[in-house]
């Protein structure tokens, strides 16, 4: 039977969030047929992102409703307003029902939090975000991916493909997860080294990250108030 691996699309989503992990999903389902790889949105028109790229889902919401696995990109302000989204949300619930894998990179993790998905699970996501997880029941973890029974988690962005080489190792060996790695050439060296988080200012964030709160929650005081209260 086929393995159905869902990427969820909504309005403003960051692009390497889905293209990430979904190259490397993708790749594995090259090697093993008995995957498929699928993009799903509302419909099947195409949706802006937070760069000028513009993405296209493959099926619809009513196409794929029982994924084997699902998996929920971040972006900036447009996924905090996708917290509201109760078409999305609604979608998520109902294929999470069934589903083996419930994944999201970066903030991606708030709208499983926002479904219900999270409550007493420890969780990650971008950290500039982190410490809404609590918000939704769960336990903030600074860890490059967690993983928490069915449910796996990335943090902020290129994370994505780490949770995502990890997924093709739990599903198909870690020899196969080797060779996905090497056919994408997933070998990072950044010219500047790697973050290091113990001199990071991650102060300088904050009064964005409620900005963008405050304008994507501005129809909803409520939802608002649980948020930064």
């Amino acid at each position: 039977m086929t393995k159905t691996l869902a990427f969820v699309l909504y309005p403003g989503i960051t692009p390497l969030d889905v293209v990430g992990p979904l190259q490397v999903l993708s790749t594995l389902a090259q090697i093993d047929p008995s995957f498929a790889v699928v993009v799903v949105g509302q419909d099947l028109a195409p949706l802006g992102t937070d760069t000028p790229l513009k993405l296209t889902p493959s099926h619809t919401f009513d196409q794929v409703t029982e994924p084997f696995a699902l998996i929920v990109p971040g972006g900036t302000e447009p996924t905090l307003a996708a917290l509201t989204n109760e078409l999305l949300l609604s979608w998520i619930r109902k294929a999470a029902r069934s589903a083996e894998v419930i994944g999201s990179v970066c903030t991606g993790s708030l709208i499983l939090g926002a479904a219900g998905l999270l409550d007493g699970r420890q969780a990650t996501t971008h950290w500039g975000f982190r410490d809404l997880l609590a918000k939704f029941g769960a336990t903030p973890v600074a860890e490059r991916w967690v993983e928490a029974g069915p449910v796996l988690t990335a943090a902020g962005v290129s994370a994505g493909i780490d949770m995502a080489l990890h997924l093709v190792e739990r599903l198909a060996g870690e020899q196969t997860a080797r060779t996905v790695q090497l056919l994408i050439e997933y070998d990072p060296q950044p010219p500047l080294g790697g973050i290091d988080w113990r001199s990071a200012d991650l102060d300088f964030f904050k009064p964005l990250a409620r900005a963008m709160l405050e304008s994507a929650m501005a129809d909803h005081p409520a939802l608002l108030a649980r948020l930064t209260t």
